[in-house]
C-alpha cells in the first residue's frame, strides 16, 4: 500500500527539487527515498524506474518553463518578445539546473507523451518570438533551433559557473540578445 500523501506528483516534485540541489547525476532512488522518508522500493509504486522518473521531471520542467515563457511573452513582439524569452529561459535554467538538465535529450514517445506535449508548448512560445520577425517560413525550424541553442548555451554555461572573466555577465547577455535580434531582423527574405 502506498504511503499516505505520497503519489507520483509528490515523488516527481521532490526529485526535481533534489536534482536542483545536488545535480541530476546525483539523484538516486535511495537518496530520493531518504528525502521522502520512505524506503527505495516504495518509490516504485509511483514511478517505474529511474528513467521514468527523469522523463517525468523533464515533463515537469518543460511545462514550468513553457508556462513561464508563455506568460512572459504576452503582448510582446520583436525584440521585446526575444528579450522576454531569453530572460525567462536564463532565469529558469539558473534557478532549476537539475530539472532543466533532464530536458536536453529526450525522445518523445508520440504526440500523447507528456514530454512531447510539454515540449510543444515551449516550442510554441519560441515560435511566437520567431513570428515577430519576417523569417522565411522555410527557415522557421532553423530559427527555433538557433534561439534554443543561444539561450540554452548561455544559461547552462552560466549555471555551471562557466563565465569567469570580469566582464559583467548581464551585459554579455544583453549583447547576445541584441546580436540575435539583429540577425533575425536581417533575415527578411528578398522581396519583402
Amino acid at each position: 500500500m502506498p504511503r499516505a500523501g505520497l503519489d507520483p506528483a509528490v515523488v516527481v516534485s521532490a526529485a526535481a527539487t533534489l536534482a536542483d540541489e545536488v545535480g541530476l547525476a546525483n539523484v538516486t532512488m535511495g537518496l530520493l527515498a531518504e528525502r521522502l522518508g520512505v524506503r527505495a522500493p516504495s518509490l516504485y509504486k509511483h514511478v517505474a524506474s529511474q528513467a521514468d522518473l527523469n522523463r517525468r521531471i523533464a515533463a515537469l520542467a518543460l511545462t514550468e518553463l513553457g508556462d513561464q515563457m508563455r506568460d512572459a511573452l504576452a503582448g510582446r513582439a520583436g525584440r521585446d518578445a526575444l528579450a522576454a524569452a531569453a530572460h525567462t529561459m536564463r532565469s529558469y535554467v539558473i534557478e532549476h539546473p537539475g530539472r532543466y538538465a533532464t530536458t536536453v535529450r529526450l525522445d518523445a514517445g508520440g504526440p500523447d507523451d507528456p514530454v512531447a506535449q510539454a515540449g510543444a508548448r515551449l516550442l510554441e512560445s519560441l515560435a511566437t518570438v520567431v513570428a515577430g520577425y519576417e523569417i522565411d517560413p522555410a527557415d522557421t525550424v532553423h530559427a527555433l533551433r538557433m534561439l534554443r541553442s543561444q539561450f540554452h548555451g548561455f544559461a547552462t554555461l552560466e549555471a555551471a559557473g562557466g563565465f569567469q572573466m570580469e566582464t559583467d555577465v548581464d551585459k554579455s547577455f544583453e549583447w547576445l540578445i541584441d546580436f540575435v535580434d539583429r540577425g533575425l531582423s536581417a533575415s527578411t527574405p528578398p522581396g519583402r
